[in-house]
């Protein structure tokens, strides 16, 4: 079986766990990884691949795993697609994804590859259970209720605003899909609390829900990668009333978002040149190996 040659780039607590999930896939080798540092201060679990600051230094790569924060993926995506390299990512704004698809999109088809976006837990893999419930109780009301734990999304978010020496985002469930967020930062020295955390309920990320952010000693001493999800949809099937649905999960938030972008790289290689999110992607395609195994195995 030939494997799939997958380039990480990014190496933050992100790209360390798309490590660890790529040496774990039978199906899989991997062709290096892209950093802003290269090869200078290189870490010792990287000591056997090549370390590079740009894609094309690397040989043969089939697909890039972008590890990178939202906000630079656009840019990143489409430097590598043009190179003909497949790229998967975890984009989460929820608000961008139609037009950061329909961009790649037309992007990908020309240059013959293909781009699978928001790929994480969520937007991702509960994009999905959301799609199945909304299809099988097609008149109703889905909650989507996070945490509590660290967003990693939001979390960026706060870290690049000026200002801000380190942060902690965690969101808090109220039920409903209504969440409350509470923003932990350190201070640099010479800015004021009130108008960095002003800066902060401005961002994009944080503008509509209730948003506290607090100033504390040290935001290491509060660090926890846990999260987790609680989808809640009751409906109708058919003319049935009172249908209830219910997911949940508790997990290491950058560990499972790896997992993801791991099996949407695998995924990447068996669709037509264009631009996806997970729901366009047959399940299937997310798994190793011969799909009328598991076909047997699983239906």
């Amino acid at each position: 079986m030939k494997k799939v040659r997958a380039a990480i780039v990014g190496y933050g607590n992100i790209g360390q766990y798309v490590l660890e999930a790529l040496q774990a896939a039978p199906d899989f080798e991997i062709a290096g990884v892209v950093r802003r540092a290269g090869a200078e201060n290189r870490p010792t679990e990287l000591s056997e691949y090549p370390v590079v600051k740009n894609i094309k230094e690397l040989e043969s790569v089939d697909v890039a795993i972008l590890c990178t924060p939202t906000r630079s993926v656009e840019s990143f995506a489409k430097e590598i697609l043009a190179l003909g390299i497949n790229t998967v990512d975890s984009f989460d704004i929820h608000t961008g994804i139609v037009d950061l698809r329909r961009t790649l999109n037309a992007f990908a088809k020309e240059h013959n590859a293909v781009s699978i976006i928001s790929a994480g837990w969520d937007p991702g893999s509960d994009s999905i259970v959301r799609t199945l419930l909304e299809a099988i109780a097609p008149k109703g009301i889905t909650y989507t209720n996070f945490g509590p734990g660290m967003s990693m999304g939001h979390t960026v978010a706060v870290k690049a605003v000026d200002g801000v020496k380190a942060a902690l985002s965690m969101t808090i469930p109220t039920g409903t899909g209504i969440h409350r967020r509470m923003v932990y930062i350190e201070l640099e020295d010479g800015y004021e609390f009130d108008k960095v955390a002003a800066a902060i309920k401005a961002d994009a990320y944080f503008v509509n829900d209730e948003t506290h952010v607090k100033q504390v000693p040290s935001v290491d001493a509060l660090l926890d990668m846990g999260h987790g999800v609680n989808l809640t949809r009751k409906g109708v099937s058919g003319k049935t009333q009172n249908q209830l649905f219910e997911f949940n999960m508790r997990i290491n938030n950058p560990a499972l978002t790896a997992q993801v972008l791991v099996c949407v790289a695998r995924a990447s290689m068996r669709q037509q040149p264009g631009c996806y999110t997970m729901v366009e992607v047959p399940v299937i395609d997310l798994l190793p190996g011969d799909r009328e195994e598991w076909i047997g195995h699983l239906v």
